[in-house]
């Protein structure tokens, strides 16, 4: 029944999307604005990136892309629509499937930034495939953290700044293993020799998962 919902909400989430263009593009014009700032910033005077720079600049922009695109999940719903949906669907389903939407925008957008940023700013990356598990597994963790926070927010007053007083420091210890994986995929160290981290990195995406499907109910009801 619940996989039914997921399904249903997810497809909504879809069409409202394809009907709403604006909102996506709108996504791609502040990442390609942001790149182009730093190409500015870091290459009109002809100097060459560090590659620590060029990774923590990379997820900086997907960190605060994922906030402005998660961050209206919840507060673009009316509240008459949310009381149509609590009348009709289950609170997990309706977590799960922002989730799942959430997770599918973050993973598109990223590769679009991954692979447009490289354009501009060059490539040090030495092992590719990892870096783009990274980018997946970070932009699973983005969505799930980012939408337990904003369906959080969106209880209260002035939800913008309480989603982000709330997400920081959730966010910070994910930023920080992603960005231990992403040095390495940087360094060219084999995927073999990482699955710990990964292991890890994926743990900590289930959790929060895990929790957002416990804990969204408690507040969905309120």
């Amino acid at each position: 029944m619940i996989l039914n919902e997921i399904h249903v909400l997810v497809k909504k989430e879809l069409h409202l999307e394809w009907r709403q263009r604006y909102a996506i593009h709108g996504l791609l014009l502040y990442l390609a604005s942001t790149v182009f700032v730093c190409y500015l910033s870091f290459k009109a005077k002809q100097q060459a990136i560090n590659p620590i720079t060029w990774n923590t600049l990379f997820w900086i922009i997907l960190l605060f892309i994922a906030i402005n695109a998660i961050g209206k999940s919840f507060t673009q719903e009316s509240t008459h629509r949310n009381l149509f949906y609590y009348t009709i669907v289950s609170p997990e389903a309706i977590i799960y499937s922002k989730i799942i939407y959430n997770s599918l925008v973050m993973i598109g957008i990223s590769m679009v930034g991954f692979f447009f940023y490289s354009w501009v700013m060059g490539n040090p990356v030495g092992n590719i495939p990892l870096y783009l598990v990274a980018i997946v597994l970070g932009g699973i963790g983005f969505a799930s953290t980012l939408s337990l926070m904003a369906g959080i927010a969106a209880q209260g007053e002035n939800s913008a700044t309480l989603m982000a007083v709330l997400s920081f420091p959730v966010i910070i210890p994910l930023l920080l293993l992603i960005l231990k994986l992403a040095k390495s995929a940087m360094d060219g160290i084999s995927i073999q020799e990482n699955w710990d981290e990964i292991a890890l990195l994926s743990s900590l995406d289930t959790i929060v998962i895990v929790l957002s499907g416990i804990l969204f109910p408690f507040i969905w009801k309120h």
